[in-house]
């Protein structure tokens, strides 16, 4: 069974922050958190295809960045 995994708030505000934003709303934060969380389970998933496809069980980071294009 699988837990799963959060990524916290506070790196969503680091993000934003970064690159420009003075002032961040707690909505603004959760968004982007569900929508950066969406996507990364699709690369996942197709990360897994490739690597299943390939005979392997073990993800690599070649199959990460072809699940990306």
């Amino acid at each position: 069974m699988a837990v799963k995994r959060s990524i916290p708030l506070a790196a969503m505000e680091k993000i934003l922050k970064s690159t420009g934003a003075e002032r961040v709303s707690d909505g603004a934060k959760a968004e982007l958190k569900s929508t950066i969380e969406a996507i990364a389970e699709e690369i996942a998933a197709n990360a897994i295809k490739l690597a299943s496809h390939a005979g392997r069980k073990t993800i690599k980071a070649s199959d990460i960045k072809l699940a990306t294009k």
